[in-house]
């Protein structure tokens, strides 16, 4: 063992840290309720295996705070409503229960501010997932229905710094048709002075061939070789001051051009837009929408899913669409769970898609989630509609439909579908052979053309889907679970939006987010917990 204050290398050494080592003229003890928060915290963090924080201790060099008490210090402070690192170390130091949560020990805010954002960094999800153990090993919760919902919540980004995705397209287009242009005129000179270099002398370069900052680079290495070559056969003439204009304007101009667009489309990878001051957040329509005008904000998708008020899972994405999320979410909740998913899985009709079916139905689970026309089909004006192509009768052996008014629908062609996340779905077309004279045709055929007839697009796989997914939330069960969804996930949503003033992230990118929302997640749990122990 080394002694107290000399440095050991190669091992991680931690200041002492002892809960009761508290001097005061009265007990904390006494004062402390059983299911007061603190000692819920406490006691939890207690039960906890922490060995991917300690080992982000690789050791050597000064004693680091114990990282049980940076955890313990952090939970309660988001239990509290404290989120600031500054204001963290205050509690610390002022607040009795802090300081008998801390031990008498007193980190600063740097302290604090390092151990959320790198001793967690990477290490956040298995600190919740203790807590999910936990949760089910005192029979908080049973992992068999599972809440899933999201809701978007500001980055901490400036709202008007923003990277559209279509625009930086467009303008790297317009770019390479100015470098083709240049390039021509490069051309152009060469072929006109000498043919040292062959046919190929710069022609390659806007010959089919992508123009990205590669070829300008490229471009300007050659017109420096021609001038080089040039100062030495003779004076320099108008064709030497061209190549030096146009190396000019590639250097200054559109070389750096080029290099920003390419950044800003690395950054951007399949998404739409980003912000300068936060490239991983995504600019959203927030439900806060002060001004009505359906302004855009960088932000996060929160997806969270809970059984009994207790958060089980959660994920951050970058995609605005709750429709994209669902597989992603599940596929982190599985690695939570150690590669299994709670039995029922209950969404509202924002995750009803194709390729989500389908992957409820890969998995032994029992679903009950909603299409976005779930309610409308079953109103009375939906069925009678004649209009709707769900009223439309199938006859199977002709591989046809008929309408309301008694009028088939033919079969044409099929082509795939492809969504944001790459899946392919097969649509089928068909069309009436004669839509003239019908009294519906004006509310029927969208197209203003004289001639069009009524088109319908179906997608037998989503349409089997739909049934199945009906049949389930008609059920006695499925009833039980849509009016348990709203209590369930919309109730901690409010908690930790309303009640705890979570309606923006302080940290920013992707992975401290986590770290900020994952803590909330915690925390909530506490909370949660204290309140069923009184």
């Amino acid at each position: 063992m080394s002694k107290k204050g000399q440095k050991v290398h190669d091992k991680k050494v931690f200041i002492p840290y002892m809960q009761n080592q508290l001097t005061l003229p009265i007990s904390i003890e006494s004062l402390i309720p059983e299911d007061h928060v603190v000692r819920v915290v406490n006691k939890a963090i207690d039960q906890m295996n922490l060995e991917p924080v300690l080992a982000k201790y690789p050791g050597g060099g000064r004693s680091s705070y114990h990282p049980v008490m940076m955890i313990k210090l952090l939970v309660y402070a988001y239990t509290d409503k404290i989120y600031s690192c500054r204001r963290i170390a205050k509690a610390a130091r002022e607040n009795i229960m802090y300081m008998w949560l801390c031990g008498s020990n007193k980190p600063d805010f740097l302290a604090v501010n390092r151990f959320r954002s790198e001793r967690m960094k990477n290490t956040i999800c298995e600190v919740f997932a203790e807590v999910v153990a936990l949760l089910v090993r005192e029979n908080y919760i049973k992992l068999e229905n599972y809440f899933l919902d999201g809701t978007k919540i500001e980055a901490n980004a400036n709202k008007y710094s923003w990277v559209w995705g279509k625009a930086t397209k467009r303008y790297k287009e317009g770019l390479r048709e100015k470098c083709q242009e240049l390039f021509n005129e490069i051309d152009k000179i060469n072929e006109e002075e000498n043919n040292e270099y062959g046919e190929t002398d710069l022609e390659e370069l806007g010959n089919g061939k992508p123009i990205d900052s590669g070829a300008i680079e490229e471009t300007v290495r050659k017109i420096d070789e021609r001038l080089a070559q040039k100062s030495q056969d003779q004076k320099p003439d108008d064709e030497t001051k061209k190549l030096k204009k146009a190396r000019k304007t590639l250097t200054k101009d559109y070389l750096p051009r080029m290099q920003k667009y390419e950044s800003q489309q690395t950054i951007l990878e399949e998404r739409n837009s980003y912000s300068k001051t936060d490239h991983d957040a995504t600019f959203m329509r927030m439900k806060e929408d002060h001004m009505k005008n359906g302004q855009l904000k960088p932000g996060y998708n929160v997806q969270i899913g809970t059984e009994d008020q207790f958060i089980v899972g959660f994920s951050l994405h970058q995609k605005p669409g709750d429709t994209t999320c669902m597989k992603e979410h599940l596929e982190t909740l599985k690695s939570l769970l150690d590669g299994n998913l709670p039995k029922n899985i209950i969404a509202d009709a924002g995750y009803g898609s194709e390729e989500n079916y389908e992957y409820l139905n890969e998995h032994p689970l029992n679903h009950y989630v909603k299409y976005n026309t779930f309610h409308k089909e079953a109103s009375t004006k939906w069925k009678a509609d004649i209009t709707k192509a769900q009223n439309f009768s199938y006859i199977e052996d002709k591989d046809e439909y008929v309408c309301g008014y008694g009028r088939p629908l033919v079969f044409l062609y099929e082509y795939k579908r492809k969504s944001d996340n790459g899946y392919k779905s097969v649509i089928r077309i068909y069309e009436c052979l004669n839509c003239s004279g019908c009294p519906h045709r004006d509310k029927c055929v969208k197209s203003e053309k004289p001639f069009a007839n009524r088109r319908i697009n179906i997608n037998r796989k989503l349409n089997a889907f739909k049934e199945q997914a009906r049949r389930n939330l008609c059920s006695e069960e499925g009833l039980k679970m849509r009016s348990l969804r709203p209590v369930e996930v919309e109730s901690v949503f409010g908690d930790i939006k309303g009640n705890f003033g979570m309606r923006r992230f302080l940290l920013k990118g992707l992975e401290k987010v986590k770290i900020e929302w994952g803590l909330h997640c915690i925390a909530h749990n506490m909370r949660k917990m204290a309140v069923m122990m009184g």
